[in-house]
């Protein structure tokens, strides 16, 4: 495997990404307030964006591309091979690495529950920005699901943000 994949991504305190029906409400709210938190850097740093069919959905809503000149490529079963012009849909995990791979793309943005949970468990992920929101949901959508073992990370650093907002950037460790 020739990309390094990465997520950036908000939590709620209690580890969700979104409440139970997908909306993000409580971190568009609040989000701003944390100041400049390195996703515009980050997002200079990559050449193509994994998105799951629900983010990818989600993104459509904001009223603007979020991911212009970036490779987007989608890993969903339901939708529609010619749904945008602008993304490539896979079917399966095993057929969107092959593209990866095959287009030589060199820094992966991951972004979705699913598509992370799944990129986390078949060992394709290197690092991971996790920037937690000061709220608690009580319910939602996990950012991490349940694991066949255990998964080593280091933690490389920690930064408060404005507003009660903390970031921590970690390594994954490969076996």
């Amino acid at each position: 495997m020739s990309f390094h994949a990465a997520v950036f991504i908000a939590t709620s305190l209690d580890g969700y990404i979104a409440r139970p029906d997908g909306s993000i409400d409580w971190l568009t709210e609040r989000g701003e307030q944390a100041g400049d938190t390195g996703y515009d850097e980050f997002m200079a740093s990559v050449d193509t964006v994994v998105l799951g069919r629900n983010t990818y959905e989600k993104a459509l809503t904001f009223g603007f591309w979020p991911y212009e000149g970036k490779h987007v490529e989608v890993l969903s079963t339901t939708l529609a091979a010619d749904a945008d012009e602008r993304i490539l849909v896979h079917r399966t995990l095993d057929a969107l690495v092959e593209t990866l791979n095959d287009r030589g793309a060199k820094r992966v943005y991951t972004d979705g529950g699913r598509v992370i949970q799944t990129f986390l468990r078949a060992g394709l992920l290197n690092e991971l920005t996790i920037t937690t929101a000061p709220v608690l949901l009580g319910a939602g959508i996990p950012l991490f699901g349940e694991l066949e073992a255990d998964i080593t990370l280091t933690h490389n650093a920690t930064r408060t943000l404005s507003a009660g907002f903390i970031q921590s950037d970690y390594t994954i460790h490969r076996e």
